[in-house]
């Protein structure tokens, strides 16, 4: 996957009132690894510099004086960008200025250059809801070094952005790696379930102390240990009476064994006494 991290300088805010890109750069990177492939261009841009721009890049007219014009370097920059993942911070401000840039010289936007355009200045808020989401803020939040940054500027800017973009995306190249490979662990367990279960029982010393801790817990209160195993017991010594119309004293009882001959016989003294009470 070919990447390229790209940032622009220009002489003021807004293309639509004219203003221009006077530098523009742009970092390679392939399967999240740089290439130090890099595209890096000083522009003249044939107009003045808004003053609050120049304060935050340092950039002045005079400087640019003797560098090319965007239609000098276009081609080389839409052969750079072509089919790659562009990826910038702000990504509508660079967008547009570089669209107008384009269209001044009848060639087609970014969008239909790049294969793909990603705005890391949305991701950044989407994790970090409420927060600074600068690229000073940025690398701050992810020990990323900035120290040369004291003013804007275009090449530096695209390589501090490839690094955070790195770190805030950082786990998804293993994770999609992991997806290919089989979990070891699965297959372990996999393989031990195919073997026989061990099944340890308890010993005479141990039943006893359970025995003992159950009644110490009866004494202090309600055991529910016992109340389930009085209710198992119940459990057993319930009839399941077969599913015929029959008088209950003319049911089929010599199929039933002792214990459930037992338990039938009391069901029927029980009702027949009911019966003479109620007489």
């Amino acid at each position: 996957m070919r990447q390229i991290f790209l940032d622009t300088e220009t002489t003021g805010l807004y293309h639509a009132q004219g203003h221009r890109v006077i530098e523009i750069a742009a970092v390679e990177m392939i399967n999240r690894r740089p290439t130090k492939q890099h595209f890096h261009y000083y522009l003249n841009p044939d107009r003045e510099i808004d003053q609050g721009a120049q304060e935050v890049h340092g950039i002045s007219l005079e400087f640019l004086q003797d560098k090319p014009h965007f239609s000098d370097i276009a081609n080389e920059l839409i052969a750079f960008i072509a089919d790659a993942e562009l990826i910038m911070h702000n990504a509508p401000f660079d967008v547009g200025f570089l669209n107008r840039e384009l269209g001044l010289i009848d060639q087609q936007p970014v969008e239909n250059i790049a294969a793909k355009i990603t705005d890391t200045l949305k991701i950044a808020k989407e994790m970090r809801p409420g927060q600074r989401n600068s690229l000073d803020a940025l690398c701050r939040h992810f020990g990323i070094d900035n120290s040369r940054r004291t003013l804007h500027g275009a090449l530096l800017d695209a390589e501090l952005l490839a690094e955070v973009y790195m770190a805030m995306t950082r786990g998804q190249n293993s994770l999609m790696m992991e997806l290919d490979k089989p979990n070891q662990n699965i297959i372990n367990v996999a393989s031990q379930m195919s073997q026989p279960l061990f099944i340890k029982l308890a010993n005479e010393a141990e039943i006893s102390a359970h025995e003992s801790y159950l009644a110490g817990l009866a004494k202090s209160g309600h055991c529910l240990w016992n109340t389930l195993e009085s209710g198992a017991a119940v459990e057993l010594q319930t009839v399941e009476l077969p599913d015929v119309e029959l008088p209950i004293d003319e049911l089929p009882v010599a199929e039933l064994d002792a214990l459930e001959l037992d338990a039938f016989e009391l069901e029927i003294s029980q009702e027949k006494l009911g019966n003479e009470n109620d007489e």
